[in-house]
């Protein structure tokens, strides 16, 4: 099981590079259905996992020039505050719970890659005007909530918003959504009601063959097709949000 859930961290690291975000929802679901871990620390253990990976290819995109900083600090800012809220809040739910929002927010983010790889929806507004910050924080505040309830990084929200709300090109976008999940992981775990029983070697394990999966992407991902790869992950993604939602049906 654990050969299998480091290939998980590969995946995830690879998916994280090439698309800047999707593939990092996929770690408490590794946890918990794969490794056997408890929701609430499988959510607590994916997310020093999921920002040190994000910011290994934040690094490797902002080499490239690919990381625009005026439109991740704003989102960042904001995502961060959310993230620590609904880390301290997601004391109100239980495990079973967190898994509910999860899943759907995994069927949620499959349908946004489906609609994506169609084509470039963004060009036909590519001469409107930025979003009111005001919106900017609320997009990053929103998605730093779900950060901390359940323990994903927000990519596949932050992609498409930093694309149309802050017209960033696509290529940017990526990058910019690693620097930015890199700040919303880390204010999640620092919000997270307890750090007991991370088994703290396995994270930092698993946290390193994610990161050489996303070194892997992000030199990848200059020559695959993203719309291919987005049809093939979403239909993954889906099939991992229904096994999801069918194991914790009716119990929370």
């Amino acid at each position: 099981m654990v050969a299998i859930g480091l290939a998980c961290a590969l995946v995830i690291g690879v998916t994280l590079g090439m698309l800047g975000g999707g593939g990092s929802i996929l770690t408490v679901p590794t946890f918990v259905m794969v490794l056997g871990y408890d929701p609430k620390l499988a959510i607590a253990m994916s997310l020093p996992v999921v920002g040190a990976t994000s910011l290994v290819g934040a690094v490797g995109h902002w080499r490239a020039g690919n990381v625009e900083l005026r439109s991740a600090l704003p989102f960042g800012a904001a995502a961060m505050l959310g993230a620590f809220l609904g880390a301290r809040g997601s004391t109100l739910l239980s495990g079973r719970a967190q898994l509910l929002i999860l899943g759907t927010v995994m069927i949620a983010s499959s349908l946004s890659m489906l609609r994506s790889a169609r084509g470039p929806a963004a060009a036909s507004t590519a001469d409107a005007p930025v979003a009111p910050l005001s919106l900017r924080l609320a997009v990053g505040g929103a998605v730093g909530v779900l950060t901390g309830v359940i323990g994903i990084g927000g990519g596949f929200l932050f992609v498409p918003a930093l694309v149309v709300l802050a017209r960033v090109p696509m290529r940017q976008a990526v990058g910019t959504s690693l620097a930015v999940i890199t700040m919303n992981a880390a204010a999640g775990f620092a919000g997270q009601p307890s750090f007991a029983g991370i088994p703290w070697s396995f994270v930092i394990g698993f946290t390193g063959v994610a990161m050489v999966g996303i070194g892997i992407g992000t030199w990848v991902g200059r020559f695959v097709d993203q719309r291919t790869l987005k049809r093939a992950f979403a239909v993954f993604l889906l099939l991992v949000a229904a096994l999801v939602l069918w194991q914790n049906r009716g119990r929370l």
